[in-house]
């Protein structure tokens, strides 16, 4: 029998919040999406993320079908992602009692990140219900791209719901082979399910036309799209501007986490010390919806992550017919094939990137075959696929005996 409701965990960041500020990014973009998309597919979708704000209705219906319920947990206020594992009781004693009163019998956890995957443990023996687990980002990956120390627990939490958790969702079959050398997944409890990109939003259209739109004719436009933190590598795209004549940076995000406020300094001296202040154009956070005429308005994007789990920024410039330069690691290999819809740089060379990027600035005719053969390749992706996809796998659960912890 098709699943009918699922309660979908998502503690530190707000499907409706901001992307591209504080902690918002392509994980909210994805537990809306998906829930959006699974509610139209008949699914009953309850998003439980913590209250951060005085004013926030407690339950706020997005779409039929689909909520977004704000539990008091800690401070009504913003929290430091860093401080948040000290909130997961109280989230989760409060997320039970809403459970209980919300007036939906869910037959299935989804967790979002390795919090509320922390979250999803405790109630899934506390209400027999299965457990789907989904990372977005794993601590061991995180470490071995940037050294970054990570909350203490961190590692050991992952494990733990690995264990337990009766399907892991991987967008890539990187991150799935990942969950089984690193942390000793089962493999027959890993499902490779790639997010989606919204077709009506993110497709084709006149460079010209969202240039004006924007206010911004510019000349050569590169595009970075993100939050602004060590892992995302602002500070290799404006190395490679430093290498190339006649081309401004449009940089559309905000600092995000600890070290977001420093690492914004430090890109805006590097500029400085570069000499490439005029041609660097940081802007704020803009609604989802609304980069769809930045991709248009660009000539290449760039994706210089140092890990990227999935790239959804990469996916939707290629639906958008832009051409893509990507670092070659995670889930960017699988978006951007090397050579034909964008280009993979291996390493961290400005030089080497910048080449990439002046071939596409320079040869119109190959940088408007990449793009056209990106956004007819990314017709593969859609969230109303994976809302399928995810359906049938939840169904099945429900059939089953949930897994014990091992």
């Amino acid at each position: 029998m098709p699943v009918r409701s699922v309660a979908v965990l998502s503690l530190h960041t707000s499907p409706l919040a901001q992307p591209g500020l504080g902690d918002g990014g392509g994980m909210n973009i994805y537990v809306r999406s998906l829930a959006s998309a699974l509610a139209r597919a008949g699914v009953a979708c309850d998003v439980y993320t913590r209250a951060e704000h005085h004013g926030q209705p407690p339950v706020v219906t997005v779409e039929p079908n689909f909520r977004v319920i704000n539990v008091p947990a800690g401070p009504v206020a913003p929290v430091p992602k860093e401080s948040l594992p000290g909130l997961v009781d109280e989230f989760t004693e409060a997320m039970l009692g809403r459970i209980r009163s919300c007036g939906r019998d869910y037959e299935v956890l989804h967790a979002n990140y390795w919090l509320s995957g922390q979250v999803a443990h405790r109630l899934k023996h506390e209400l027999s219900l299965p457990m789907v687990a989904t990372f977005h980002t794993l601590a061991l990956v995180k470490q071995a791209g940037v050294q970054a120390v990570e909350v203490p627990g961190r590692v050991q939490g992952e494990t733990d719901i690995i264990r337990c958790a009766d399907l892991i969702l991987a967008s890539t079959g990187a991150e799935a082979g990942f969950l089984e050398q690193l942390y000793g997944a089962d493999p027959d409890r890993i499902e490779v399910l790639p997010p989606g990109v919204d077709h009506r939003v993110f497709a084709p259209g006149d460079r010209a036309a969202a240039r004006a739109r924007l206010g911004h004719p510019g000349g050569r436009v590169l595009l970075f799209v993100g939050r602004i933190q060590p892992l995302k590598g602002l500070d290799l795209a404006v190395e490679a501007l430093a290498e190339i004549d006649d081309a401004v940076l449009w940089v559309v995000g905000g600092p995000s986490g600890a070290d977001g406020p420093g690492e914004l300094e430090r890109v805006r001296k590097l500029a400085a010390d570069l000499g490439v202040t005029d041609r660097l154009l940081i802007l704020p956070p803009r609604p989802h919806h609304e980069l769809a005429d930045y991709y248009r308005a660009a000539d290449v994007c760039l994706v210089p992550s140092r890990t990227e789990s999935f790239g959804l920024v990469a996916l939707e410039a290629a639906a958008c017919g832009t051409p893509v330069v990507a670092a070659s690691v995670g889930g960017l290999r699988s978006i951007v094939s090397d050579g034909e819809t964008g280009l993979l740089v291996d390493g961290r060379d400005p030089l080497e990137w910048a080449t990439a990027v002046a071939l596409l600035l320079d040869d119109h005719e190959l940088a408007a075959a990449m793009g056209a053969r990106a956004s007819a390749g990314s017709g593969r992706w859609s969230w109303c696929m994976t809302a399928a996809r995810l359906r049938r796998l939840c169904s099945d659960l429900v059939e089953r005996t949930p897994v014990t912890c091992s």
